[in-house]
């Protein structure tokens, strides 16, 4: 099973806080992360294995979209930060926009998130 991650500069924390509750899970199955650049980097610093692709802004929301669109993805999760602007918003729409044509589960923030990675992790 792959996992898409991404989060806004100001929600890599919160992402890796919210892998960090599902650590002993993400080690013992067989589940892949992958995840923008920056993000990825946060990631694997809190002892995660990740397949990190470009940064966001210069081509990992698209790399992200082209798995959802291949059906490669069981879920992606992208924290956003509603709070601020992000040069690449046309970017982001689009993975959304791809997320919902090929109907692969998409969580925008810690809540839904674990209810999806709940869900998928027990089948």
């Amino acid at each position: 099973m792959k996992i898409a991650l991404i989060a806004h500069d100001g929600k890599k924390a919160d992402m890796v806080h919210f892998l960090s509750g599902f650590k002993d899970r993400l080690h013992k199955e067989d589940i892949e992360l992958v995840a923008t650049g920056t993000t990825g980097s946060h990631i694997e610093k809190a002892g995660f294995k990740v397949k990190k692709l470009l940064s966001g802004p210069i081509g990992g929301d698209a790399q992200i979209a082209a798995m959802a669109a291949q059906k490669e993805l069981a879920m992606v999760i992208f924290f956003r930060d509603p709070l601020d602007k992000h040069p690449h918003e046309p970017d982001v729409q689009m993975l959304m926009r791809i997320c919902d044509v090929h109907n692969i589960p998409l969580a925008t923030n810690p809540a839904s998130a674990e209810l999806m990675f709940k869900a998928l992790t027990q089948a």
